[in-house]
């Protein structure tokens, strides 16, 4: 989709990925604009930006990923759309939006990495041995009522929503009774840009960031009194070993957002993404059902081919060049994950599905130091899942299109209809 004033592709407008990925005008800019000037016009209500620099080709991505000394999360944080200055120091906060060395007063040149560290002690054997038991009966739960709906049935509604969500809850120790709180509070996050979720409109008549501190008030309040609740009754959950730690209040609410939002939308994005595409490919799906293919690996594929997350942003730190376009001190870097794992110059035959390919170097986790911590429990739940289907499910194909998440930030996919084969 190229808009009448520009000259490149336009891969910002949010309703461009309400029908896949737009994968010519990614090919366009990764041949010909591998770092392109990109408008940021109002579009479904939110306002104009300053625009930035869309980069496509991997070598490209993965450099701004790895070098967060040139290219930061903390100058402006990682989403496409300035935060509203007023907001910026409390997005600070969140450890998505840090970088390993400090940049302002008052943050010490640990703080990235102890946080990190803090939150993968958390991860203990144990707790993944027995998460990954409870994820493999939900799966076959679930996988098995959806099998006896009917010839028909949507994966979304009937398996995927929930295996992430449930998942999640019982990672953390949420209660049953609570669980429909991470849901709503997911969606308002990550679902701001799709007409289906309406946005909440400030004083001003304008959308209101579902970042900003005045729309996680009651996310961050629940992560206290849960926090309160595990200190005086702890558990085997990381909610307990989050509010044993010697994490600050507000650190422990940050923890608490980004794990409840990019925990259970990784997934949520990722595994409806991956069926679709096994129903597209039914010569691999059966390779993969005769055993010819390892799990594991066919998860790598069916991320790099689905990605959750279809970019990110930075801001550049000092003037450099990227790909022989020069940067400025202060513009916004976005990279495109969907367009990197498409890259003819890394990946043949891009564009097919090779449930074996090896190596498969995709970025759908991100690279360098902000790599996803949750990328392990991810992989883990989607073979889980993949593999249940495989004993649970006949040989599956799409029995009417998807329906797609109007979003440029989350790969998104809100029904899928699927029927024997």
């Amino acid at each position: 989709m190229t808009r009448p004033d520009q000259s490149v592709p336009d891969v910002f407008d949010p309703r461009i990925y309400a029908t896949g990925l737009p994968h010519d005008a990614f090919r366009e800019l990764r041949d010909h604009h591998p770092v392109a000037r990109q408008e940021e016009y109002e579009v479904l209500g939110w306002p104009a930006g300053s625009g930035f620099w869309a980069v496509t080709r991997h070598t490209d991505v993965v450099r701004v990923l790895k070098d967060a000394g040139t290219f930061s999360s903390h100058l402006g944080a990682t989403q496409i759309r300035d935060p509203d200055p007023a907001d910026l120091p409390f997005i600070r906060r969140m450890m998505l939006n840090q970088d390993p060395s400090p940049r302002f007063a008052g943050e010490t040149p640990s703080d990235h990495a102890r946080l990190r560290r803090l939150v993968s002690r958390a991860f203990t054997p144990g707790r993944i041995d027995r998460f990954t038991t409870a994820a493999r009966a939900r799966a076959r739960q679930l996988l098995t009522a959806a099998r006896d709906m009917g010839p028909v049935f949507d994966l979304v509604s009937a398996v995927t929503d929930d295996y992430a969500l449930l998942n999640l809850s019982d990672l953390l120790g949420v209660p049953e009774s609570d669980r429909g709180l991470l849901l709503k509070w997911t969606e308002r996050v990550i679902a701001y840009q799709d007409p289906d979720e309406p946005p909440v409109l400030g004083p001003d008549g304008r959308p209101v960031n579902p970042r900003s501190p005045a729309m996680l008030q009651e996310m961050f309040a629940y992560a206290q009194q849960l926090a309160a609740y595990k200190r005086r009754r702890p558990a085997d959950d990381v909610m307990t070993s989050l509010a044993q730690s010697e994490l600050s209040g507000a650190e422990l609410e940050m923890f608490f957002f980004l794990l409840t939002v990019a925990g259970n939308d990784t997934v949520r994005s990722a595994a409806p993404g991956g069926f679709l595409t096994l129903a597209e490919h039914p010569d691999e799906q059966r390779r993969l059902r005769a055993g010819e293919v390892a799990p594991d690996s066919a998860v790598e594929e069916l991320l790099r081919r689905h990605p959750p997350v279809l970019s990110f942003r930075r801001t550049a730190d000092r003037d450099t060049r990227l790909a022989g376009q020069r940067i400025r001190k202060g513009d916004k870097v976005v990279v495109f994950h969907a367009s990197a794992n498409y890259d003819e110059r890394v990946f043949e035959a891009p564009h097919g599905l090779d449930l074996s390919r090896s190596p498969n170097p995709h970025v759908s986790f991100g690279d360098g130091p902000h790599i996803c911590l949750g990328a392990h429990f991810a992989r883990l739940q989607l073979r889980v899942l993949h593999e249940e289907a495989l004993d649970v499910l006949p040989p599956l194909t799409t029995a009417g299109p998807p329906r797609r998440l109007v979003s440029n930030f989350i790969n998104g996919i809100k029904s899928l209809p699927l029927t024997e084969a």
